[in-house]
């Protein structure tokens, strides 16, 4: 059927279909305009597990969302579909993490692989593994892109994007990156894994093309992540206690949404933490942070991003982890739908 059909038969009011794509809507990858590939990964995770479970868990809670979008003209028209959560990629995962909490355990004892063999081996398994992933994503995403799709991902942790990011590269000679998380994620191989969710950001700045890091919504970070928050000129971090501070003094989200905007190229990638929401929002999620934004804030500040006719190339959402009930889920999948609808008009 033409997707011209679809939409003709398509019922925007009604439950969603349960033969459908997500949301409950009739677009497959072939005739949707965005395309979401999921990645249960989630192997160098330090603190609490299920982010794996993070993109089933969002297509689950995704058909229980109202398709009507406030800013966005018949947005469930425009085509959004999720590629199949790869079940040889949630294995390897699965298999790897029981690996790396071994590695973890030992390392918080004070144990380093330079000293011992098991878990140097280990260690070389898993970075092998994720420079494997990485190349898997960034094929996946490049298969799309050369169809003309906008492509975004859900994790997972924070490591998985990193080859979304390098298949832009090959597409966009410059780029920003606007990053809305807890944390700064500039580790140098956190805990010896060279693709750490903690390092997603020290390794995004390695693309040649990416010209421009803006961090907004951080609130946790060591030593040497400051370093080069201070040293580094890609880099520009809104502290989350700064921001808040601003606003205590009676500067308007409005006018700190302009001057994050003024700092981001033309072309812009987004990078969402869910944990850099408020943690009432994402309780189950691998590192909750108190402090942190309302959803409608973000939100708000993508708009602003989009009316300044910045242009989204791709963006990805990911640490979400269902826990026992749908709510963390219910959270990502309304704002995957808000996101992708914008990043369609931008």
């Amino acid at each position: 059927m033409k997707k011209a059909d679809k939409i003709k038969n398509f019922d925007p009011n009604n439950i969603g279909d349960p033969e459908g794509n997500i949301y409950g809507l009739p677009f497959s990858c072939d005739d949707a305009k965005l395309v979401l590939v999921p990645v249960p990964w989630e192997v160098t995770v330090s603190y609490s597990a299920g982010t794996a479970d993070g993109p089933q868990a969002i297509y689950d809670a995704s058909f229980q969302v109202d398709l009507f979008d406030p800013n966005v003209k018949d947005a469930w028209k425009l085509g959004i579909a999720m590629d199949k959560v790869n079940k040889k990629v949630r294995a390897q995962s699965d298999s790897l993490r029981k690996k790396a909490e071994k590695y973890i355990d030992l390392y918080a004892q004070g144990k380093v692989p330079e000293k011992k063999p098991a878990m140097r081996k280990i260690q070389k398994e898993i970075n092998k593994a994720c420079a494997g992933l990485n190349k898997w994503v960034k094929a996946e995403a490049l298969k799309y892109l050369k169809k003309g799709k906008k492509v975004a991902l859900l994790g997972g942790d924070h490591s998985t994007p990193l080859g979304l990011m390098q298949a832009l590269a090959t597409k966009h000679k410059s780029f920003g990156i606007l990053q809305i998380d807890a944390h700064a994620d500039l580790r140098d191989a956190y805990e010896g894994f060279e693709f750490s969710h903690a390092s997603i950001m020290f390794n995004a700045i390695k693309i040649p093309q990416v010209k421009q890091l803006v961090q907004v919504g951080i609130r946790d970070y060591c030593q040497a992540e400051m370093d080069i928050i201070k040293t580094n000129k890609k880099v520009t971090t809104f502290f989350d206690r700064d921001i808040k501070q601003q606003q205590y003094k009676g500067k308007s989200w409005e006018a700190i949404c302009d001057d994050i905007i003024k700092t981001l190229p033309v072309k812009v990638y987004i990078s969402f933490d869910i944990d850099g929401l408020d943690p009432k929002l994402c309780p189950n999620t691998g590192t909750p942070v108190a402090g942190g934004f309302e959803l409608e804030q973000v939100v708000f500040l993508i708009e602003k991003l989009v009316a300044s006719k910045r242009t989204i190339i791709g963006f990805d959402i990911n640490e979400v982890a269902p826990g026992n009930d749908e709510w963390d889920a219910n959270v990502g999948a309304r704002l995957l739908y808000r996101m992708g609808n914008l990043s369609l008009i931008s």
